[in-house]
């Protein structure tokens, strides 16, 4: 039996970096610093993750917690009141304007996304996907709770059309 043991392989681990670049130093490993007309492969190895765009801080480092995040502390605060006219149901049709309210909290997400340079945990991609996703969520949420059954607020025609149409 080998001195490496049952299931070992002798070859390097593919995370190790190496040593040194044949004619090199080990400052001339690839992590260290590109290569001229070297291997344009990413590192084995990631060491950092970068920032979404606009992902700093949205107040000075100076100041607190929340006032650093308060773009997203925002939103968040206008989906939980959404969330609880929702769950209380203080008065018939609230169900409604609570998913209004928590769609119209997202399209402000998107809005606050694009206009602002930094937003905090609010970006957590990129802006072109935030501003997307926040969008496309948002307006959904607010479409679909105008058309809610009963009494809908929006009538679409032809989507009760194609109900038909497919339901037959």
């Amino acid at each position: 039996m080998s001195p490496m043991g049952a299931g070992t392989s002798p070859e390097p681990a593919k995370d190790a970096e190496p040593s040194a670049a044949p004619g090199g130093s080990a400052a001339d490993a690839p992590s260290a610093r590109p290569r001229k007309g070297g291997s344009r492969r990413f590192p084995s190895v990631t060491r950092d993750t970068a920032r979404p765009e606009g992902g700093g801080r949205a107040a000075p480092g100076d100041a607190s917690a929340p006032a650093r995040q308060w773009p997203l502390l925002s939103v968040l605060v206008a989906v939980g009141f959404g969330l609880l006219m929702v769950a209380t149901e203080p008065f018939g049709q609230a169900f409604r304007v609570g998913l209004v309210i928590i769609g119209a909290a997202l399209l402000a997400g998107a809005a606050l996304r694009w206009t602002l340079p930094s937003v905090g945990m609010l970006a957590v991609r990129s802006r072109f996907t935030d501003i997307t996703t926040y969008g496309l969520l948002g307006l959904a949420i607010v479409l679909l709770s105008l058309m809610a059954q009963p009494r809908p607020w929006l009538n679409v025609p032809f989507l009760e059309d194609a109900v038909h149409f497919t339901v037959r």
